[in-house]
């Protein structure tokens, strides 16, 4: 099998100030693969660069699930762009989920995990290559791109930068719009590593089962599929209706697998690097 077609993109990353001002915009390069899913549709994936990155949140920051923050060291990995959108959808699975805000190029919605499982199966099997649900920690390495700020653009959010309940505020942040639906995929500037969309629009499902903390974490990037609650899986990005604090970095949910809800999508990761 050939390796998947690779080009490096340029993009341009933002860092904010304590009250949500934009302080630097500065220009960023990563390379980009593309799966080809017929019918001219295509799924982007970023290579991630490895390296050493922090988990969770330091004592007295964060909710209790975040702790105790810890070093990992990941190996280089694929990761979804984007989020799945609901024509990436239909040109794998074929019918939709009962999407509420229906539109190509929005994120798919109201999947379950479960559901998502089966699309990384098809996906693969379509492909010939081997897709899954990133794991959490790949996820927030992935999102925190490098940064120990509670967001990948700084200390605090904006609604000119994700897609969250912009009434509602972050620190020092600014009271910003709430849009009541989710947006097309990409509407916002990237992180450093060129991904979009890691706070806010859908949460993200995650391949581990649910953890109430992360003592005997896995520190290489895996699923951490020992112990755990397997009746709840994770979740990661907060979302379209969410506050600007349950989008953070290193914010985790859970929620049960075989459940969707309108505020809940994923992306895939590939699971062997060409």
């Amino acid at each position: 099998m050939s390796a998947l077609p690779a080009a490096e993109f340029e993009f341009k990353t933002v860092t904010v100030e304590a009250a949500g001002a934009i302080v630097e915009t500065r220009p960023g390069r990563a390379t980009r693969q593309r799966q080809d899913l017929g019918g001219g549709m295509a799924l982007a994936l970023v290579r991630v660069p490895g390296g050493q990155g922090v988990i969770g949140s330091p004592y007295g920051v964060g909710f209790d699930d975040e702790h105790p923050q810890h070093t990992v060291l990941l190996s280089p990995f694929l990761l979804g762009q984007f989020p799945i959108t609901q024509a990436q959808w239909q040109a794998v699975a074929g019918q939709l989920p009962p999407c509420r805000f229906a539109s190509p190029n929005r994120p798919v919605e109201n999947v379950t995990w479960d559901e998502a499982q089966q699309f990384c199966q098809r996906l693969s099997k379509k492909t010939g290559r081997a897709y899954a649900l990133p794991s959490e920690t790949q996820w927030e390495y992935a999102c925190r791109a490098g940064r120990l700020s509670a967001f990948a653009y700084g200390p605090t959010l904006t609604s000119d930068l994700a897609n969250y309940a912009g009434q509602h505020v972050y620190a020092g942040g600014p009271v910003g719009v709430y849009r009541h639906v989710t947006t097309p995929v990409g509407q916002f500037a990237p992180n450093a590593f060129g991904l979009s969309d890691m706070h806010g629009n859908v949460w993200e499902w995650c391949a581990d089962p649910w953890h109430a903390s992360y003592s005997g974490a896995p520190v290489d990037g895996s699923v951490w599929n020992s112990g755990g609650d397997a009746k709840l899986r994770v979740m990661r990005g907060g979302s379209w209706h969410d506050t600007p604090d349950s989008c953070r970095c290193a914010v985790r949910s859970k929620f049960a697998p075989a459940e969707g809800e309108d505020y809940i999508g994923f992306r895939v990761r590939l699971a062997k690097l060409d």
